[in-house]
């Protein structure tokens, strides 16, 4: 029995989409690190590692190998990865403030939502069937319209990335000049840039929406 109790966390760990998981890092370890160097295999890898994370949740499904462990490890990945390059786009760009606020507010509004989560006995952040807001649960609840807004959001900043000649370049300049070569990167930008605001959007309805819960338990709490 004891021998049993000791094997299961070395399963868990071992599970399909953990390994998956531990192969996100390592890409996204090398793609940093040679990020400066070579721009195009930064984005390769960086995209090769977000598409991993489709991955890791279809495996875990289809082997019944969803785990406390492979969600959290799958959100940390996901944050410090698009935290990364955030900061890196906000040396690149001026304003670079605007970078900053886009991960202070995807940090504070999955932190809160998973703390939320917890306070009320949910097993998923992404169990928001109860919430009032029509868009909040279009985007938990339809996996192809979350799919958009986050690929949006991803290629979103590896194009960002790879547009710019010289360091700290104008944003806006940089998009308006890419939008005006042809109609199709007018059209492709667009179709990124909309993505993106909706995930913007999401991100501070879900922060709000953490935040109510968590003063409602402190209130029933007292009461």
């Amino acid at each position: 029995m004891a021998d049993q109790l000791r094997s299961r966390p070395l399963n868990v760990y071992l599970y399909i989409p953990n390994i998956i998981g531990y192969i996100r890092i390592l890409l996204n370890c090398i793609a940093f690190a040679v990020c400066f160097v070579d721009k195009k295999l930064f984005s390769f890898l960086y995209f090769i590692s977000f598409v991993c994370n489709a991955l890791d949740g279809w495996f875990a499904r289809k082997f019944n190998q969803v785990s406390t462990f492979g969600a959290v490890l799958d959100m940390v990945t996901d944050r410090i990865s698009t935290a990364c390059l955030l900061v890196i786009l906000s040396q690149v760009y001026r304003p670079g403030l605007l970078f900053l606020s886009l991960l202070a507010l995807d940090i504070a509004s999955h932190w809160l939502q998973m703390y939320s989560t917890f306070l009320v006995g949910k097993t998923s952040h992404k169990d928001v069937k109860d919430s009032s807001n029509w868009l909040f649960k279009a985007y938990y609840g339809n996996r192809i319209f979350m799919g958009y807004c986050c690929v949006s959001c991803e290629v979103l900043y590896i194009t960002l990335f790879l547009l710019p000649q010289n360091q700290t370049e104008n944003l806006f300049d940089v998009l308006i000049s890419t939008a005006t070569k042809s109609w199709l990167y007018l059209a492709l930008i667009a179709l990124l840039i909309l993505g993106w605001s909706i995930k913007q959007f999401v991100n501070v309805i879900q922060m709000k929406s953490a935040a109510d819960i968590c003063v409602l338990y402190d209130i029933n709490k007292k009461q």
